[in-house]
């Protein structure tokens, strides 16, 4: 069984999603520290051209609280704010339609929890897309918390039953192949292949959240898009 882990980010660019594609199961890692200045309650569309921060407003962050305990802030004119930015700078999109509609639904959740607001999007965006995987969330797992990094993340594959752990290209640095290998585990990491799609006339920007990829293309060419990866085994890792 192929298991992903990775933390609720907003809207998160297309990596995220051929992760979450690639596996059987993918946990939503909500039970650990709450990251400022992150991905976790924001990501970059295109505005006038260029990648622009679009934020979720959040209650009382901080880095001592885990992502589940962390609040959205639920003031209507904010969320109202974000969707005209969306709807001003994506208008003339050729998905825009459907694709603002998504969003919408997403937005108007009155979900407080932010890990829970998360998931929900992804649950929508994955039902838009026709991603299969199965979605878990750490925090509802009985498992011992008082685990840190690499060993919370193999007991998580212990209790699943994995024997296969994808991750992002970007923790290759966090991770002992051999240690997963002593537990019976083949560690691999999703490496996003180069990508690229009309952004209006724009000069291509890359690694905007899933949104900007929506708004641009239809989810045919989203599905083949979620495919463009090579996948680093840990064998290579090793060199």
């Amino acid at each position: 069984m192929k298991l992903g882990i990775m933390q609720p980010y907003f809207l998160p660019y297309i990596g995220y999603w051929q992760l979450l594609n690639a596996v059987d199961r993918y946990v939503v890692y909500d039970d650990v520290n709450f990251i400022k200045r992150g991905w976790i309650n924001r990501n970059r569309i295109l505005i006038e051209g260029k990648p622009a921060y679009f934020t979720l407003s959040i209650l009382e962050a901080s880095q001592n609280k885990r992502i589940n305990e962390i609040k959205v802030n639920q003031d209507k004119k904010l969320l109202y704010k974000n969707m005209k930015t969306v709807e001003l700078v994506y208008k003339k999109a050729p998905c825009f339609s459907e694709v603002f509609v998504l969003l919408e639904k997403i937005m108007d959740s009155r979900e407080e929890c932010l890990s829970r607001f998360i998931f929900d999007s992804i649950r929508m965006i994955c039902d838009y897309l026709e991603i299969k995987t199965e979605l878990l969330v750490s925090s509802t797992l009985e498992k011992n918390n008082a685990l840190k990094g690499e060993d919370k993340v193999l007991e998580i594959c212990s209790l699943l039953g994995a024997d296969e752990y994808y991750n992002a290209i970007g923790g290759r640095a966090l991770y002992s192949c051999e240690h997963f290998r002593s537990k019976g585990i083949e560690l691999k990491f999703v490496k996003t292949d180069p990508i690229e799609y009309p952004q209006f006339k724009n000069e291509f920007q890359p690694n905007l959240s899933i949104l900007d990829v929506m708004m641009f293309n239809s989810v045919p060419e989203i599905k083949k898009m979620l495919e463009r990866y090579t996948l680093i085994t840990d064998e290579i890792n090793e060199e």
